[in-house]
């Protein structure tokens, strides 16, 4: 019974914190006497590292930048993280977990650390969307997929920082 039990699959919530959050205010206070509404940029970014037998680490990042004309008002970029352990999770189903299940489960404390940390800074809130990272994921393995096939096609494996392969 004691075998059977050690390998049933186990996923657990181990702990979530903010790993790192910075604001940058370069216009301020000038910029608060804007009216007209700023742009808002978003970006995201979804990482996940081993720590240790069965246990890792799964961050997700974003960056918000708001602009007014060619002006930055504010630039957030946090990162929130969670531990989580995984054990006895076929390898297949593994990678899914820690892109896809683990940032649905991080996402929501980095969401609200943003929208905090924006208004503390004396703007309006700016509420981050859902993100569906069961798609995020798949882009994610599609760009990798095409980056192999580059590779593949004769090229120096070397990838320039857009993504693109360097060419000789």
């Amino acid at each position: 019974m004691s075998e059977e039990q050690n390998l049933q699959p186990v996923f657990q919530i181990q702990r979530v914190y903010l790993k790192d959050l910075s604001l940058e205010q370069p216009n301020s206070p000038a910029i608060f006497l804007e009216q007209d509404a700023p742009a808002i940029e978003v970006s995201v970014d979804v990482g996940a590292e081993p720590l240790a037998e069965g246990i890792f680490e799964s961050t997700v990042t974003i960056t918000v930048t708001a602009k007014v004309k060619d002006k930055v008002a504010f630039l957030v970029e946090g990162k929130q993280a969670g531990i989580f352990e995984a054990r006895n999770i076929p390898a297949e189903q593994l990678d899914p977990l820690l892109g896809i299940g683990c940032p649905n489960i991080v996402y929501p404390y980095l969401r609200a650390n943003i929208a905090d940390v924006i208004t503390r800074a004396g703007f309006p809130p700016v509420h981050l969307a859902e993100i569906n990272f069961e798609a995020f994921y798949q882009q994610r393995l599609q760009a990798l997929a095409q980056q192999q096939e580059q590779q593949n096609a004769g090229g120096s494996g070397l990838v320039m920082p857009d993504g693109t392969a360097a060419k000789h």
